[in-house]
């Protein structure tokens, strides 16, 4: 039976991706002379938090993930980053593949959260494998890829915040349930606003003095919403 061992050599942003994209470089190693005709893998990419350190600022950030710091002894668990199919081509002893990861810049996926409370540093990754692997020489033998393999991985904080500067250039990026969205263009229009980040500003601009959450009287956030102050 081929043994199969997994190294990620790097970690890089791609720039020509439509979305936020990157690309972990994989060594991929069989045992024996026997060639490989392909290797059908799954890899599960795992963030391993308890793995660095963190700043007070960096703390703070990920508080709504894992709680106060005085926790994080039994909060700060591993995180699903992604789960990503590659199919290898025919090799003998070793060869070198990209694995492809779409990504997203949505702040309500915890991965993402965590990515973007980092300031610097990098971030500790696992990569699980399993698959199924097609071999023989002079013929053709299936066997599986086993659960255990793994691959460890520092991904430089830098490389994502790199990514996500080519597709969001100094912005940020929010999800709202579709009628709060409807509200907001209503809001828009009759402003004659000419852009989002105008609209905001006008909501935020007349919030002032009021009870937390509760916007003033007269305000364009009360008009929005139809809420006054009490």
């Amino acid at each position: 039976m081929t043994e199969f061992s997994f190294t990620c050599t790097g970690v890089r942003a791609d720039r020509f991706a439509a979305g936020p994209t990157l690309v972990l470089r994989l060594r991929i190693t069989a045992s024996g002379d026997e060639p490989v005709h392909a290797v059908a893998l799954r890899c599960q990419i795992r963030i391993e938090p308890a793995r660095r350190g963190y700043g007070p600022e960096e703390a703070d950030a990920l508080a709504d993930l894992f709680g106060e710091r005085s926790r994080w002894g039994t909060t700060l668990q591993p995180l699903q980053f992604a789960q990503v199919p590659l199919m290898v081509p025919a090799f003998t002893g070793e060869t070198e593949a990209d694995l492809v990861v779409p990504c997203t810049y949505d702040m309500d996926v915890a991965a993402t959260r965590y990515f973007d409370a980092l300031t610097d540093g990098e971030v500790p990754l696992l990569l699980l494998f399993s698959g199924t692997a097609f071999t023989g020489a002079g013929g053709f033998r299936v066997e599986p890829v086993p659960w255990d393999r793994e691959a460890a991985c520092r991904m430089p904080v830098a490389t994502w915040r790199e990514m996500v500067e080519q597709h969001f250039p100094g912005c940020g990026w929010l999800r709202l349930p579709r009628h709060t969205m409807d509200d907001l263009l209503a809001f828009r229009s009759r402003r004659a606003l000419t852009s989002w980040d105008a609209t905001v500003r006008a909501l935020l601009d007349g919030d002032t003095g009021a009870a937390a959450g509760t916007p003033p009287a007269g305000s364009p956030l009360t008009r929005l919403t139809g809420r006054t102050a009490p």
